[in-house]
């Protein structure tokens, strides 16, 4: 018997299996990932790094959806914006993933340099190296909060009868369609003003 054209195991397949494992349930196991693939378990583990490196490489493949090239631009802000903004994009095509990722250290190299490029620009920009990470990081959980908020239902808020809200009732009527979208241009908003007083700030004393 001839060996097969394509290979039945790479990093590449197991990658994309796991993604489509979490898609659907929210999680994903090695033995799912082989059974799906027609494959024994052990073989799975001939090309990854156990689970955990099944979760970076998910990392890796979901932030290579981020556009590179947003952390090109100038000034500074404007990067950081639409950093943001593709950071977001990425991310809402795979919400399920989101709490997995959230509570695993990050390794994946082209993660990390994209970090490190994002840290980069700031410290050019005049910033602090202790304001740096704060930054970020506020910056990401708005990012990642806004990704699950575009999975959730329109319709969050279930009113009754059995509990008169009617100034609820208003306010959800006036915001329409679109409530995701406008909560995270208020609170991205917020973190670039915030972020704009530090750097003028540390710029006037400086």
């Amino acid at each position: 018997m001839g060996r097969p054209r394509t290979p039945l195991l790479d990093r590449e397949r197991i990658t994309t299996t796991a993604l489509q494992l979490i898609d659907e349930a929210g999680d994903f196991s090695v033995p799912q990932i082989a059974r799906r693939l027609g494959a024994q378990t052990g073989s799975v583990y001939h090309h990854v790094d156990g689970r955990d490196g099944i979760v970076e490489l998910l990392r890796e493949r979901i932030a290579s959806a981020i556009d590179p090239g947003t952390l090109d631009r100038a000034p500074w802000d404007a990067a950081v914006e639409a950093w943001a903004r593709s950071y977001r994009a990425a991310f809402a095509a795979h919400p399920r993933a989101i709490p997995l990722l959230m509570t695993s250290p990050v390794r994946a190299p082209r993660v990390l340099e994209q970090y490190e490029r994002a840290v980069s620009l700031l410290l050019a920009a005049g910033f602090a190296r202790a304001e740096v990470m704060p930054l970020i990081i506020a910056l990401e959980n708005l990012v990642l909060g806004s990704a699950l908020d575009l999975a959730a239902p329109e319709t969050m808020w279930e009113l009754t009868d059995r509990t008169p809200t009617p100034r609820l009732a208003e306010v959800l009527a006036a915001v329409g369609e679109g409530r995701a979208d406008r909560a995270f241009e208020v609170g991205l908003t917020a973190v670039m003003n915030h972020a704009r007083e530090l750097c003028e700030h540390r710029a006037a004393a400086g």
